[in-house]
């Protein structure tokens, strides 16, 4: 059970949310999701809810088990097995690590005494693995790994060999494991931040599935309308405008009808009141020239102040970010070309000999499915990662290249977001960039603020902004729009239409593709080149 009284959250020094001497409570079978425009103060909210940071004021109390999945887990020992990671939810990765070596010491015993020792320490670790379940828990935690399209040769892998995405399923399969007792009893409190990103629409319909039968507590952000509608139970809108949770006991489609009516009514109830107050105050008016009504008139216009004061505040419509990519700079005929990129972890080649030539103003989207690389090519062509072998990229005339990285390397997670924009566009006025941040939506405090405080969505419009400012000709877009309300979503779509230079494209989401309307598709990890053709949609969501 968790439960918030009095809560106040900040963001340096933005007030996100102001309880006010309210309270709310998450139990057992309540499937809350969390919504709110980018920058509401969602992410930070609930990591404050995972005991993970610190109200402003007030007084969050958890109890019983917890499972948090944040937007960004940079968590683990990067050399630790996947498998062990997932299996640490329970701490039987302890145990398997000391029944292995309990198996060496056998092979390795010296004499008889030895190899009686090692056999009884063995023993009894098996003993204890078997009486906590870890035989059935380990065949679980292997069906939920599958499930989200984790496969044995992932899960035998080193974190620090998986890509972002890959990583971030890991958490996401350790905290399912630990909320799982195969039968939906778990009473564990899970509280999952976008838990759709990076998943395929296999997984996605799989996870749907497992959080409906979840009995413990749920409070879920997400921009998936169908999850939220299959899913959650009640409703709590966290109002930018006015720093505040209106909860709402229904489930999804009742929230939306509930929101729109309620909004209706505070519309028209606000016109009312303004025509009757106007009404007043011209009266007062006319009685105010004559000195003999003059207190009639104060009383008139104190009735008017007051009926406007007691309505119920007409809730703001959102704002949008104006993203609008650069006009390219002037290239040659091909400005980027790579020959024969292969990239290998240790001994695992994750691809080899990729040819890719990228010729002014051409659009491609990179295919494959999770871990065959597509994050790590990106990163090769845009010059963060070096390649493996003989190969490599080739600079072209002209060539400016724009990246965009889903885990948003590209920011300073310790620098505000003005220091951030100022190391995009060190060239700029302040003036410029002042405008620009406006356009995305960050003025005032917010640019004080470090980026680490940001959330997910204001971290990609962040990013986004960099890339406007420079004059890419060729911009590497991995996933640009996770994390983004569908307002802000529908903005890089329209900029994706309307951009000049060459785009390299890697997403799950097919309305981007849409947008991007690609040329060519390469298919990792053989690194196979094609025309595009429509075929290849029915495998975006899947890649």
């Amino acid at each position: 059970m968790i439960t918030i009284d009095d809560l106040e959250v900040r963001a340096g020094v933005r007030t996100l949310l102001h309880m006010d001497g309210s309270s709310l409570r998450v139990q057992p079978g309540d499937r809350i999701g969390l919504v709110g425009r980018n920058g509401a103060g969602k992410t930070t909210t609930m990591r404050i809810l995972a005991g993970e940071g610190e109200p402003y004021a007030g007084k969050v109390t958890r109890s019983g088990e917890l499972g948090y999945l944040p937007q960004d887990p940079r968590e683990g020992n990067m050399d630790q097995l996947a498998r062990s990671r997932v299996l640490s939810a329970r701490g039987l990765d302890v145990l398997m690590a000391d029944m292995t070596a309990a198996q060496q010491q056998m092979v390795d015993a010296p004499d008889d005494a030895a190899m009686d020792k090692a056999v009884r320490r063995y023993g009894r670790l098996e003993d204890e693995f078997s009486a906590r379940g870890g035989y059935e828990a380990e065949s679980e935690a292997a069906r939920i790994c599958s499930s989200l399209g984790l496969e044995d040769r992932i899960l035998t892998q080193n974190l620090g060999t998986l890509s972002g995405g890959q990583r971030r399923r890991v958490e996401l399969a350790r905290i399912l494991f630990a909320a799982s007792d195969g039968a939906g009893k778990s009473q564990t409190m899970l509280l999952l931040d976008e838990p759709t990103n990076h998943l395929d629409a296999d997984s996605i319909t799989w996870l749907r599935q497992f959080l409906e039968k979840h009995e413990g507590g749920l409070i879920i952000i997400s921009h998936d309308v169908e999850l939220l509608e299959a899913v959650v139970n009640k409703v709590w809108f966290l109002d930018a405008v006015r720093g505040e949770i209106d909860a709402y006991n229904m489930g999804w489609k009742k929230y939306l009808d509930a929101r729109a009516t309620d909004e209706a009514r505070r519309r028209r109830e606000r016109a009312n009141a303004e025509k009757k107050a106007s009404a007043l105050k011209q009266q007062a008016a006319k009685l105010g020239a004559k000195a003999t009504k003059a207190a009639a008139a104060k009383q008139m216009i104190r009735r008017a102040e007051t009926m406007m004061n007691e309505l119920d505040e007409v809730r703001v419509a959102d704002k949008v970010a104006h993203i609008k990519f650069p006009t390219p700079a002037a290239c040659g005929k091909t400005p980027l070309f790579a020959k024969g990129l292969t990239k290998m972890y240790g001994s695992l080649e994750v691809f080899a000999g990729v040819d890719l030539a990228i010729d002014k103003g051409s659009r491609v989207v990179v295919l494959g499915y999770n871990g065959a690389g597509k994050t790590t090519l990106l990163k090769l062509l845009a010059g963060v990662e070096r390649t493996d072998g003989e190969g490599g990229v080739v600079t072209g005339h002209g060539l400016k290249i724009g990246y965009f990285a889903q885990e948003h390397d590209t920011l300073d997670m310790d620098a505000t977001v003005w220091e951030n924009i100022r190391h995009a566009a060190p060239d700029a006025g302040e003036q410029d960039l002042r405008g620009l941040l406006g356009a995305f939506m960050f003025s005032g405090p917010q640019l004080e603020q470090p980026t680490g405080t940001l959330s997910g969505g204001e971290r990609t419009r962040l990013a986004l902004a960099g890339l406007v400012s420079s004059a890419a000709n060729v911009l590497l877009l991995d996933e640009p729009t996770n994390n983004l309300d569908p307002i802000s979503r529908e903005q890089v779509l329209d900029a994706l239409r309307t951009y000049e230079g060459a785009v390299v494209l890697v997403t799950h989401d097919p309305g981007a593709v849409e947008a991007l309307e690609p040329e060519r598709v390469i298919i990792l990890p053989d690194g196979t080149e094609d025309l595009w053709s429509q075929e290849y949609m029915e495998i975006v969501e899947l890649a």
